[in-house]
């Protein structure tokens, strides 16, 4: 098919080229030869010669094209299987973004304009996705002031420091995955993931419970590295594994090249000064984008880029390359309401869809596993795999939202923490806060059973139809009595049947158990809230006026109890006199540590239900 169309041009080519004219139009028979015939004639041919130099010069425009097409595609298939050079330079084909084909470029190292604009519309989408058709300056100045840099204070400088409001569900997601690179993927071989994260477990801190002393000797080369990983990483994700998408401005070309003796975050820093983009025509006219089908062509360009993200329109065009790579189709598929902004007015945060593109790469609006049937057809989507880091939000132990298992338990001890208007990040340096002991694997496996048919959108509670499916599916027999009980209301809710299990001996399918043990846990979490405020804790000079402002780094110790509720448990171990019978004394391992309450205790809980936390000093905060 292509041969044939390409045979076409080069026959009108040949056409547009020839100078003899061409055979007249015969008469009809009985016609008329007279002058005004040969006049009229005459006419129709320069008409035709007319049409057949407009067709030949568009030809001759689509077989250049499809010349300059065919080049790129055989430079891009003699570069297959081969590793791109460190350059930062790229030279892809062309890709097809849903349904939609993109014309790709040859990048020289540069990290302003080498690329392609959007179309009007495209640019007018993509402004309307994300901001609305009423979005305010407050709103733009926070999302147009927020680069992608590392805290400067020493505790904290492996963390994303925010300056503005907005953009913080970018910016905790991306820390999300740099923690995973610095703490359980690092580059040297040799390295496992285990024995990194005991490494770092093992290592002492500055206090019993203040900032921990496990990141001040990370250098600026492995920080970036980790970045421009992480960043490579969730833009494939978000590019289902196949492309990159990454945007920039073009008002950085040549200017960021003659930088002089200047740095060159000074100088981007004063090219963006007093640079704005307010509508759809303003993207329109600044942005370009480069795609990206090789892992280390995207790795080198974005390493590239590294000195455009720090400056302070990163956080928004790491969402845009986000929105670009997964497709902007593809986007409003995922939704459940594509009317709505990405960015929820009137304080401009981050949503949900926004914080799961980037976990999961798709931006659905749940945070429940797989879909959810409304009835009539109608369906929602959540979490539909699993994920590399997770998260967890207060919205639930509100009652308003169920985040389900992919989220909760992620590949990596590290989960996003949302509130009701901020993104921050939890972590633990030990992988085996994820193991789950005999109690939490029973647990588990009951809640999936639960929640598999739970229709009411994460009320916690089920039809008596599905109740007794669970009890299939499990293998748990109840007495007649405790059934009867459950279902006389025509539903059964979860807390009314996890208290019946607790009651119920194991050989039944329950999880009584007689020692009062199975299921103590006790570790360390570290929670990091990017914003930057004054922190008292870390400012101890006396008579200072000017507290520093920095993000905070907490450490929190965890407990979590075996039984239902602390109290259940201190009713049901009894504790001996014996104070120097040592650690190993039973009474000893199974003391609750003391216990201290913050929002962010109630986020925790909704990981570990019984769990109780104690830190040292100003409580974290997660606003």
């Amino acid at each position: 098919m292509a041969d044939q169309e390409e045979e076409d041009l080069r026959m009108a080519l040949r056409m547009s080229m020839q100078h003899e004219t061409p055979e007249p139009k015969r008469s009809k028979p009985g016609e008329n030869k007279d002058t005004v015939g040969e006049e009229v004639e005459s006419q129709e041919l320069k008409n035709r010669r007319m049409q057949r130099e407009l067709m030949a010069s568009a030809a001759e425009k689509r077989m250049m094209a499809a010349r300059n097409a065919a080049t790129a595609s055989a430079v891009r298939v003699e570069k297959s299987g081969k590793e791109e050079k460190s350059s930062g330079a790229a030279t892809e084909g062309s890709v097809t973004n849903q349904g939609k084909k993109i014309s790709l470029v040859k990048c020289e190292g540069k990290i302003g304009n080498s690329g392609i604009e959007l179309s009007m519309a495209e640019a007018h989408q993509l402004f309307s996705m994300i901001f609305g058709g009423e979005v305010t300056k407050d709103i733009l100045a926070q999302w147009s002031n927020q680069g992608i840099r590392f805290s400067l204070d020493q505790d904290t400088c492996m963390g994303l420091v925010q300056h503005e409001g907005g953009p913080c569900g970018v910016l905790a997601t991306i820390q999300a995955f740099v923690l995973k690179y610095l703490l359980f993927c690092p580059e040297e071989s040799g390295y496992a993931a285990a024995s990194m994260s005991t490494n770092l477990g093992s290592r002492s801190s500055k206090t019993e419970f203040g900032a921990v002393d496990i990141f001040p000797s990370l250098t600026e080369d492995k920080k970036s590295r980790a970045l421009v990983r992480s960043m490579c990483e969730m833009l494939f994700l978000c590019g289902n594994n196949e492309k990159v998408v990454l945007a920039s401005l073009d008002i950085l070309d040549g200017e960021v090249e003659s930088s002089g003796d200047k740095s060159m975050d000074e100088v981007i820093a004063k090219t963006l000064e007093g640079f704005a983009i307010e509508s759809g025509l303003d993207l329109q006219k600044v942005l370009r984008v480069n795609c990206y089908t090789s892992m280390t062509s995207a790795y080198h360009r974005l390493e590239a880029m590294l000195p455009v993200f720090r400056g302070r329109m990163g956080a928004m065009l790491f969402l845009i390359s986000a929105l670009l790579s997964r497709g902007l189709d593809a986007v409003q598929a995922d939704r459940d309401d594509p009317t709505q902004p990405l960015v929820t007015a009137p304080f401009g945060h981050a949503s949900q869809e926004i914080v799961n593109l980037l976990l999961s790469g798709k931006a659905v609006a749940n945070v429940f596993d797989g879909k959810m049937d409304l009835g009539g057809g109608m369906f929602v989507s959540g979490i539909s795999s699993s994920v590399e880091v997770g998260f967890l939000t207060l919205l639930e132990s509100l009652n308003f939202c169920k985040v389900g298992q992919y989220l909760k338990c992620p590949k990596w001890p590290i989960w996003v923490v949302g509130s009701e208007s901020h993104y921050t990040v939890l972590f633990a340096l030990d992988t085996k806060v994820q193991e789950e002991n005999e109690f939490e694997t029973r647990e588990t496996r009951i809640r999936r059973a639960f929640d598999a048919q739970d229709q009411s959108g994460g009320g916690g509670f089920i039809s008596v139809e599905g109740f007794h499916q669970v009890l299939r599916d499990l293998g748990i027999t109840l007495p007649a009595h405790k059934l009867e009980q459950l279902c006389n209301t025509g539903f059964i809710v979860w807390s009314e049947f996890w208290q019946v299990l607790l009651e119920l001996d194991k050989n039944l399918g329950g999880l009584k158990d007689s020692t009062g043990l199975m299921g103590k846990k006790v570790f360390d979490l570290y929670h990091f809230n990017g914003i930057a405020k004054s922190v008292i804790n870390g400012d101890q000079t006396s008579g200072n006026e000017n507290p520093i402002q920095r993000p905070r780094l907490t450490k929190l110790k965890v407990s979590v109890p075996p039984r239902w509720t602390p109290e259940e448990f201190m009713a049901d171990v009894p504790m001996q006199s014996n104070s120097g019978s040592g650690k190993d004394d039973p009474a000893e391992v199974s003391k609750p540590e003391p216990s201290k309450h913050a929002p962010l205790v109630d986020c925790i809980r909704t990981r570990w239900a019984r769990a109780t936390c104690f830190w040292e000093g100003d409580a974290p905060s997660i606003v």
